[in-house]
C-alpha cells in the first residue's frame, strides 16, 4: 500500500468520520424504535389486562401467534411481553413523572426535530391507546438499550435506582454484561452514599467528585483468598486490569505500576497510577490489605506532592491519592478526612458480592454531575 500524504490522510479521515457519525445515528434510529415498539406494545397489555379482559393465557397466546404470523420475529416471549408491560408501567408512573420533571431528564436527550410517524395498522379502537403511549414515551428512555431496561426493570425496585441505572448505563456506554455486574454489586449504593470518606480538600478543589467515585470495590473476579498479601493484590488487579477498570470507572486509563519518584536520594513508589479522563488529572492508587489506619494519609499525601510537583503536566489538574483498603472503620475515616487538605479518598475493597440493600436517594447531584450546564 502507497504511503499516504498528509492531505490524503486528512481527507480519509473526514469521510471515516462522515461513515462513523451515519452508523452512529443508524443505530441510535433503531434502539429509538426498539424501545418505542416495546413501550406501545406494553401500553397495550397493560391496558387489556387491568381491564381484566385479557389473562395470563391471553398473552401467551399473543407470543405464540406472533411466533406463527412471523417465524423470524425475536423477542416477543410471554415473558418479553410481561417485561414490555412493566417497562410501561415504569416510566409512565406518577412518581417516574414527577421525577422527570424536577430532574429535567429528557433534557439528556437531544430532542428530536422531526416527528415519528406512529400509524400503526389496527383496529380503530385500539389506535387510540397507541397514539396516546407513543405521545407520552419519555425520550430520557433513548439513553441505554431495550435489553438494558429490562434488566434495570427487574433488577430495581424503586425509582431511584432505575433512573440512576440508566443515567449510570448512558455515562459508563455499559453493555448487558457490565450492567448485570452493577446491578449485583449495587454500585448505587456505591456511588449515592454520604461520602464520608472524602478529605475536605478533595471536595474544595473537585466540588462535584461525589458521584465519581466509589466506596467500595468489588473484586470477586480476583479470585483471592481470605489471606493475602499486598503483592498479591496487586498481581492479581494487574491480571484482571480490564475488569478492574470497570469496576472503578471507564474513565480511568492505566498508567503504570510501581510507579517511580525520586525525592531527595530517595525513590519511592506507588503501587498504581492512573489518568482520569474526566478530571483530566492523575489519580495513584495505594494498596492496603489490612484495616485503614490514619498513619497511611501522610505516605499518601507525599506521594501527591511528588507527582504535582515533579509528574503532574500544566495542563492537567491537581492529582488524586486513593487509599484501597481492605477493611475501614467509619469513625476512623471521618475523623481523618475531616482536616485533610491534600485531594485524597478512602475506599474499601470486598472479595465477593454482597446481598443488595435498597437504597432511597435523592438523584439530583448525580444528574447535575451529568448535565453541568443546567
Amino acid at each position: 500500500m502507497n504511503k499516504l500524504d498528509n492531505v490524503e490522510t486528512t481527507e480519509f479521515q473526514q469521510i471515516q468520520g462522515i461513515i462513523s457519525l451515519h452508523r452512529s445515528k443508524a443505530l441510535q434510529t433503531v434502539n429509538s424504535e426498539n424501545l418505542l415498539t416495546a413501550w406501545e406494545v406494553g401500553a397495550f397489555v397493560s391496558t387489556r389486562l387491568k381491564n381484566s379482559t385479557w389473562g395470563s393465557k391471553t398473552v401467551k397466546q399473543l407470543s405464540e401467534y406472533l411466533r406463527m404470523q412471523d417465524p423470524t420475529l425475536r423477542g416477543y416471549s410471554s415473558r418479553n411481553i410481561y417485561n414490555m408491560v412493566a417497562f410501561y408501567e415504569a416510566y409512565s408512573s406518577s412518581q417516574f413523572i414527577e421525577y422527570q420533571k424536577s430532574l429535567k431528564l429528557n433534557e439528556f436527550v437531544q430532542l428530536k426535530t422531526t416527528q415519528i410517524d406512529n400509524k400503526v395498522i389496527v383496529p380503530t379502537s385500539t389506535e387510540l391507546i397507541v397514539q396516546t403511549a407513543s405521545a407520552q414515551f419519555p425520550n430520557f428512555l433513548e439513553l441505554t438499550t431495550l435489553s438494558n431496561h429490562f434488566q434495570i426493570i427487574n433488577a430495581c425496585k424503586t425509582t431511584e435506582e432505575r433512573i440512576f441505572y440508566v443515567l449510570y448505563a448512558y455515562k459508563e456506554s455499559l453493555n448487558a454484561r457490565e450492567l448485570q455486574r452493577c446491578l449485583k454489586n449495587n454500585t448505587f449504593a456505591s456511588l449515592m452514599g454520604d461520602k464520608h470518606n472524602l478529605s475536605k480538600g478533595l471536595k474544595n478543589i473537585y466540588p462535584g467528585i461525589a458521584p465519581m467515585l466509589k466506596d467500595t470495590i468489588f473484586v470477586d473476579f480476583l479470585g483471592l483468598p481470605q489471606k493475602h498479601s499486598e503483592k498479591r493484590l496487586q498481581n492479581s488487579i494487574l491480571e484482571n486490569l480490564k475488569d478492574f477498570i470497570l469496576e472503578l470507572g471507564k474513565d480511568f486509563l492505566f498508567y503504570d505500576k510501581e510507579y517511580p519518584l525520586q525525592v531527595g536520594n530517595s525513590t519511592f513508589k506507588i503501587d498504581l497510577l492512573f489518568f482520569h479522563r474526566g478530571l483530566q488529572c492523575l489519580v495513584a492508587i495505594e494498596l492496603k490489605t489490612g484495616k485503614f489506619k490514619p498513619e497511611y494519609m501522610g505516605q499518601l499525601e507525599f506521594y501527591l506532592e511528588a507527582l504535582d510537583r515533579d509528574v503532574r503536566r500544566s495542563n492537567e489538574n491537581p492529582s488524586i491519592g486513593i487509599l484501597l483498603c481492605q477493611e475501614v472503620d467509619r469513625s476512623v475515616v471521618e475523623y481523618a478526612m475531616s482536616r485533610s487538605l491534600s485531594p485524597t479518598m478512602i475506599a474499601k475493597y470486598k472479595r465477593q458480592l454482597i446481598p443488595k440493600e435498597v437504597l432511597q436517594r435523592s438523584l439530583e447531584e448525580f444528574t447535575q454531575f451529568l448535565n453541568p450546564q443546567k
